[in-house]
């Protein structure tokens, strides 16, 4: 295999040659990125100014083609940042006409300096808009909710929120249809107290929708739970022949887990035990399971001694 051999005078012509070809493309590239281009960019449209006495739904996608005119740097980045800015767009003329001419509001849009490079054009330029009746609708709050509590720590009662409806305004035939209205999700970890903070609703995906307000308190109480055993009566039930049955034991041992602020309040009235006689009549069970059918609120049976009753049965 042949191999040059440069002197060294010719080793630094080709070391200048490459120098000179380097600096001379990044001069280009330089200049070139520095001239002023018309470019598109994706950007969707939110919207001020909406009609309080219209409303309103947009007949076409909210995110649009925006002609811009910008340097090459920034076509360059407008095609790797991934932040999709959003151009505001006043919708005041919807309260005399059915449509808002974007290219009206050029200057406007231009003037806010929200956008890194100037508008000039918009595809759609107009945006068309159905009317309908004008609602208002009063929905319960979801809470969306993700809690990991610390261990023998859970939920003791009911989660609080204020207020527990929020009003929503919009288009009567798109309100109709919404059963309530969620919330961002609380997340939490490790809990071992009771939860207080203020959440936000759900954004409003729809330019034509408001709701009210716009963030809830939520109380989530929480406490320390432990175990309490209780002698609980058992009922029989399905017995419409009313036969004279008699069960044994008569009560069963509840063992169960209470918040402990309610641990001297909790007796056997809380619960009922039930052990159903169809069994016996239509499977011939020799003994019959005991079911627990009535619990405290956020207590757990964590075991029922015996699980099974004998009985008898005189005709």
């Amino acid at each position: 295999m042949a191999i040059i051999k440069l002197s060294a005078t010719e080793r630094r012509r080709v070391s200048v040659f490459f120098t000179c070809l380097l600096l001379a493309g990044s001069a280009w590239v330089l200049v070139t990125l520095s001239r002023t281009y018309n470019f598109k960019v994706r950007r969707v449209l939110t919207y001020n100014n909406t009609p309080q006495r219209r409303a309103f739904h947009s007949l076409q996608p909210d995110t649009v083609n925006v002609t811009v005119r910008g340097t090459g740097w920034q076509m360059l980045f407008s095609k790797m940042n991934a932040e999709n800015l959003p151009v505001k767009i006043d919708l005041r003329t919807l309260d005399r006409e059915d449509y808002v001419v974007l290219k009206a509001q050029i200057k406007d849009i231009n003037k806010s300096h929200e956008l890194q490079y100037e508008v000039i054009g918009f595809d759609p330029d107009t945006l068309y808009f159905d009317f309908s009746n004008r609602g208002v609708k009063r929905v319960p709050v979801r809470l969306m909710a993700a809690i990991k509590y610390q261990q023998q720590f859970a939920q003791s009662n009911h989660i609080i929120m204020r207020p527990a409806y929020v009003t929503i305004t919009g288009p009567s035939n798109l309100i109709d249809h919404i059963p309530f209205w969620k919330t961002d999700s609380l997340k939490a970890d490790d809990v071992g107290e009771t939860i207080n903070t203020r959440v936000n609703l759900e954004a409003v995906k729809e330019g034509n929708i408001s709701i009210y307000p716009k963030s809830i308190q939520v109380i989530v109480p929480v406490n320390e739970f432990t175990e309490k055993t209780i002698e609980v009566p058992v009922k029989l039930i399905n017995n419409p022949e009313y036969y004279n049955v008699k069960v044994f034991p008569l009560k069963v041992k509840v063992t169960f887990t209470t918040p402990l602020n309610n641990y001297t309040d909790i007796d056997a009235e809380y619960f009922e035990a039930q052990a159903d006689l169809d069994l016996w009549k239509k499977h011939d069970y020799k003994m019959l399971p005991v079911k627990i059918t009535k619990i405290p609120d956020f207590c757990k049976v964590v075991k029922i001694e015996p699980q099974y009753v004998d009985f008898i049965i005189k005709k």
